[in-house]
């Protein structure tokens, strides 16, 4: 939603057994693990993980169709070195590492992510992992979306390397969908030129430069990687000189019957325009703007439209004085859309959740795409957007949050983002099985796209990084499956001496808090970690937010009526998500084991 204010100025789960058991120190870090038969089983002595993070990695794409070449590069080769390449905790293969580039064919199966590691053996059974790396293999972005965006297209952007710098992190993060914010001459017409006579150089709505060679060049290198690259307009914006270009008085939306009152988002008087609206449902509206799209598609290589609406508007009414629906407007908007160019892709923004079961519900959406505001601030809110999604979708559709994260200060001041503010809330999106558009020229910190008054340092920009390739390595895991296989898990803390509370979905303050699904047998338990967190809103509007209480060597019982064959764990704050398999043990309908490690997330798998 394009406000630019600050420039004017459920399935509720069943609640799991609880226990109070802190002191975090370290135990013995006995755990026990199940035989082939009898009631009472355990398997010991699994190997042990440690890291010594030395060795970064990349690959040539973000995305790789099944049975494609990836191309990794490192930073070294460290003696002794085997390259891993695992689904889960299986091990596809393995080799010797020899070099600082080296390819992989990509499985032949569709729709997987996998974790490359480089590690060697540091004792008779213990592992050092030296550095990892996500892989996505999947022909469609729509199953796994990662967004990122772009925002500025000046002069800055033509020196060398910079654009190419960009899209380099984005790659390291495995984006694989790039959204353009106001790269647009005006909403009603957003080519900067005509189809037969493009602009070199054109004025944005805020009158900022736009370089046509810049957009392409984006595109271009967003292309290379595999990328997506994806316009942004409104729905139904006209700038105050649309009739010359050929809007009519009988397309736009009114607060009155009379048609004497034009309902407009208004913009700083340094601006283009203020920006009015017109009915989204209006058929001659909707074949005037696709045809200014077929000529954005015929000059500029973009792959689909992000459209943006701007929440609920109160009562609205059409030039004849009916009432308009807007969201069922939305819906009839996006058909017109995808029937004028049905290869290109769509998505679009609901903004609040208003519209959103109209949105997903016409099937024409690549996934759904929420920004979320104070109505929809707790981290139980990112749950019940998701679960509503994935009903007005019919279990097919992801979620991708617009959500800008320390946004009080960063209207009032510039500097960095409150790492345990930003990784929290990541952490919560990407467990229940979304994602976050954040990443991009800069990092998201407000509805307006190109404002940049906050920035990652480096603590943060590493662990993005790590998140992104959690994120990615484990996609099954985390967004394969819908809502339709949520589960619960009843998880008790076996240390009375640790006073440490474990509940079920929803969150609660000082607690840890798990969400659980079941995925191909297996049930997957996200452990997330509210200890010493001051509020349960994901917006950490002031940046103040303390990070969780670090758990270590937490001993739990859960119970599992299935014989149990494997338990492991994986944190994107522990090893670079390199796997943990665990010693438990397995007495009748209850499993023992100690969690090694929880700081913001830890993913446990029971097969």
């Amino acid at each position: 939603m394009i406000n630019y204010k600050y420039i004017l100025t459920s399935l509720v789960l069943c609640a799991a057994t609880t226990c109070s058991c802190s002191s975090d120190e370290p135990g013995d870090g006995s755990e026990t693990k199940p035989d082939q038969g009898g009631g009472e089983s355990s398997v010991t002595d699994v190997r042990t993980v440690k890291s010594s993070l030395t060795v970064e990695l990349s690959t040539d794409r973000a995305c790789y169709t099944p049975g494609s070449k990836v191309t990794f590069t490192a930073s070294s080769v460290p003696s002794g070195a085997k390259i891993r390449y695992r689904h889960g905790a299986e091990v596809i293969s393995e080799q010797d590492m020899t070099g600082t580039t080296w390819t992989w064919t990509a499985p032949s199966k569709d729709y997987m992510g996998y974790l490359v590691d480089i590690y060697k053996m540091s004792g008779e059974n213990e592992e050092t992992v030296m550095g990892t790396i996500g892989v996505d293999v999947s022909s469609d972005w729509t199953v796994f979306p990662r967004y990122g965006f772009v925002a500025t297209f000046d002069s800055s952007k033509l020196a060398d390397g910079v654009i190419e710098g960009e899209m380099e992190f984005l790659n390291r993060c495995h984006i694989n969908g790039v959204q353009f914010q106001d790269w647009h001459y005006k909403h009603h017409w957003p080519l900067g030129g005509t189809r037969d006579k493009l602009l070199d150089v054109y004025k944005d709505i805020a009158n900022r430069d736009v370089y046509t060679s810049v957009v392409k060049k984006y595109i271009n290198v967003q292309h290379g990687y595999g990328m997506k690259s994806i316009f942004y307009n409104l729905c139904f914006g006209a700038l105050d000189d649309a009739a010359s270009d050929g809007v009519k008085e009988e397309w736009y939306l009114f607060k009155n019957t009379q048609h004497s009152d034009k309902d407009f988002h208004g913009l700083p008087s340094s601006w283009k325009s203020d920006i009015f609206l017109v009915d989204p449902s209006n058929p001659e509206w909707q074949a005037y703007l696709a045809e200014r799209n077929d000529e954005v598609y015929s000059n500029i290589d973009f792959d689909g439209y992000q459209i943006d609406q701007l929440g609920y508007r109160g009562n609205l009414y059409d030039y004849n004085g009916n009432a308009v629906n807007l969201p069922k407007g939305y819906a009839s908007f996006i058909e017109a859309m995808k029937k004028r160019h049905p290869d290109k892709r769509l998505v679009m923004n609901a903004v609040g959740s208003y519209g959103a079961s109209q949105i997903c519900g016409t099937g024409k959406v690549d996934f759904c795409y929420n920004e979320m505001w104070n109505d929809e601030d707790q981290f139980s809110s990112l749950y019940n957007v998701i679960k509503a999604n994935d009903t007005y979708s019919n279990h097919t559709l992801r979620t991708v949050f617009a959500a800008y994260m320390n946004y009080d200060k960063a209207d009032r001041e510039t500097g960095y983002f409150n790492t345990p503010g930003v990784l929290l809330t990541d952490a919560v999106m990407f467990a229940l099985g979304g994602a976050h558009l954040e990443l991009g020229d800069h990092m998201l910190s407000r509805e307006y796209f190109p404002a940049s008054p906050l920035a990652m340092d480096e603590e943060l920009k590493t662990a993005i990084v790590r998140y992104y390739d959690f994120a990615t390595a484990y996609q099954n895991y985390l967004r394969q499956y819908s809502s339709q296989n949520e589960t619960v898990v009843a998880m008790s803390c076996t240390d009375a001496s640790k006073k440490i509370s474990i509940n079920s979905w929803p969150p609660k303050q000082g607690n840890i808090s798990t969400y659980a699904k079941t995925v191909d047998g297996a049930t997957v338990v996200h452990l997330l970690n509210f200890r010493n967190t001051d509020d349960m809103s994901w917006r950490d509007l002031n940046g103040t937010r303390p990070a969780p209480r670090l758990t270590l060597n937490l001993p739990v019982a859960l119970t599992c009526k299935n014989k149990v064959s494997k338990v492991w764990v994986a944190s994107p704050d522990s090893h670079a998500g390199a796997i943990q398999e665990l010693e438990f043990k397995q007495s009748g309908t209850t499993v023992t084991f100690t969690v090694p490690s929880i700081k913001y997330w830890t993913m446990l798998v029971i097969e």
